[in-house]
């Protein structure tokens, strides 16, 4: 799964990890990025959540009050594009949590055009730029949007997300070597008899027809110091 997930995104710039709680989409999502960049560099990674009050003033540009008037703000996705632009020989990683829940031609706006990966680099005038500027998307900025796929909040998935990006499913890792190394370092019969049950329950989750997979129980719920005392 990570070579191909590496290809994808390096391929089409934008990727959603998607899959319900707990499965780990935020861990992957800078364990990818630190990865492909060959080691930890938090300089080079931003995260933003989105939310449906989430607006283009926030993430690019926007005018804000204050004591005297408006100011000119720019936004969080505008000041890291300028930022891998100066460092055109580095890999940057935007990563967006919840990229289902906000209005992406809303957030986005003219940019949504320059995302995509045959019209990075392009250079375009922005709404609020100032007079002459110049805005573009850089080649070395990747794109990884995370996805709740039980959010039942959510309507339809906006068809400006679906064309510009790509979707991973991830599932949960029970069955996986490092969760099994995991169990077995515990070697805690009660913790694995819960991890049984909870693979029942999973099973029963994906039969029923009201909730099926985007709905079962993530693995990363039964890591961490906390089971050691069970």
């Amino acid at each position: 799964m990570y070579d191909s997930l590496v290809s994808l995104i390096k391929n089409k710039k934008n990727v959603v990890l998607q899959g319900p709680p707990g499965v780990g989409k935020t861990f992957m999502s800078k364990r990818l990025a630190y990865s492909i960049m060959g080691k930890k560099d938090t300089s080079r990674i931003e995260f933003v959540q989105f939310h449906q009050n989430y607006s283009y003033e926030d993430f690019v540009l926007g005018y804000k009050p204050n004591e005297t008037g408006f100011y000119l703000k720019k936004g969080v996705f505008y000041l890291f594009c300028k930022k891998a632009e100066k460092d055109k020989d580095r890999d940057y990683f935007f990563i967006i949590d919840e990229i289902n829940r906000g209005n992406m031609s809303k957030i986005f706006g003219e940019l949504l055009m320059l995302i995509e990966r045959d019209y990075r680099g392009e250079e375009i005038s922005l709404a609020y730029g100032e007079k002459d500027e110049k805005f573009s998307v850089p080649k070395n900025l990747y794109i990884i949007g995370l996805m709740n796929t039980a959010d039942r909040s959510l309507a339809i998935i906006d068809y400006a997300l679906r064309r510009r990006f790509s979707f991973v499913c991830m599932k949960p890792g029970f069955d996986t070597k490092g969760f099994t190394d995991y169990l077995n370092n515990l070697n805690n019969a009660k913790m694995n008899n819960l991890i049984k049950e909870i693979k029942n329950l999973n099973k029963a989750i994906e039969d029923d027809g009201s909730l099926g997979k985007g709905f079962v129980i993530g693995h990363s719920y039964f890591c961490g110091t906390l089971f050691l005392k069970i």
